[in-house]
């Protein structure tokens, strides 16, 4: 494809704004031109165009263009990153200005990773309405890779996530520390035991989400074996955990689930949640934010709220 900045008859922009990066990171997260210019409520036109001034601009081609889908060049991956955190100071810089005036008032938009959501929501959004009753919660469910990108561009204030926060962009409060139990059916023979070692647990008979879950990587780091490369032998995968817990039940294999998830199952018929024994059979859930955002003191208030409301967890030292 031949470069568009070799073009003489396209004319340079003044310069860059806001509003244009926005358009550069839409385009990014929904692979298309016509879904990013619906989103951003402009015609697709303007959109295509106001991308080619700035790849004109900058010198770099930011998109390859196939048809209706746009990809990001290897040049273009770190302009979208940059767009990223221009667009997440612009809104610090919102944030900054309500927070000079009082940090616990305003709405919260929280992001929680799905093995969690369902699990810690219920305790923690009637705590946080409580005790931060001027800073209401806005929940957002989904993965952690979805998440902190949302939370790079200031789309999200915090994210509560069970996986080192990457990069030195982010601080972090730690919550609780969650311990992994063994689901299995009652029928299985790991179900009568009062604990069960994760060397004990066949990874040929292990039931794990789909891609892009952080649990399924954890369970794969506990019971993966070497020589499997990384899988497992039970050719089923499921979008969430409940979906997972059900299929543990109906005696398809077992499934590692994190204690809060595996509390809800104690009084429903088919499945045992087994104790588990050995090192880092457990995950550290904590909250994070930008290292920038303005409004610390909530981010910090909202942490202490989550640490005493998770039913059965000494808070995180």
């Amino acid at each position: 494809m031949k470069s568009i900045v070799s073009n003489p008859a396209i004319g340079y922009p003044d310069g860059m704004n806001l509003r244009d990066l926005r358009y550069v990171v839409a385009v990014a997260e929904l692979g298309q031109f016509g879904r990013a210019a619906a989103a951003c409520a402009i015609s697709q036109p303007t959109l295509s165009g106001q991308i080619l001034k700035l790849e004109v601009e900058l010198g770099v081609q930011i998109f390859e263009r196939d048809g209706r889908v746009a990809r990001v060049t290897e040049r273009g991956e770190a302009i979208v990153a940059h767009a990223r955190r221009v667009i997440g100071a612009a809104e610090d810089l919102k944030a900054a200005a309500a927070a000079s005036r009082d940090p616990l008032e305003g709405p919260i938009r929280l992001g929680i990773i799905a093995t969690i959501g369902p699990y810690l929501a219920p305790f923690l959004l009637p705590a946080a309405a409580r005790d931060l009753p001027r800073a209401p919660i806005r929940l957002v469910e989904d993965l952690t890779a979805h998440l902190l990108p949302l939370l790079a561009e200031g789309k999200l204030d915090a994210a509560i996530i069970a996986t080192d926060p990457p990069g030195e962009r982010l601080e972090e409060a730690a919550l609780y520390d969650e311990p992994f139990c063994l689901m299995a059916p009652c029928g299985h023979s790991l179900a009568r035991r009062k604990s069960v070692r994760v060397g004990e647990i066949d990874p040929r008979d292990l039931l794990l989400l789909a891609d892009g879950h952080c649990l399924r990587d954890q369970a794969l780091d506990l019971c993966g074996h070497p020589e499997l490369g990384g899988a497992t032998g039970a050719d089923m995968r499921a979008a969430s955990l409940e979906t997972l817990l059900h299929m543990t039940a109906a005696g398809y294999g077992v499934t590692l689930a994190p204690l809060m998830a595996a509390a809800g199952w104690r009084d429903k018929a088919g499945l045992v949640a087994v104790p588990l024994k050995g090192d880092n059979v457990a995950r550290r859930v904590r909250l994070v934010w930008r290292r920038e955002m303005p409004r610390k003191a909530a981010m910090l208030a909202l942490a202490q709220v989550a640490r005493h409301c998770a039913p059965g967890f000494a808070p995180a030292s």
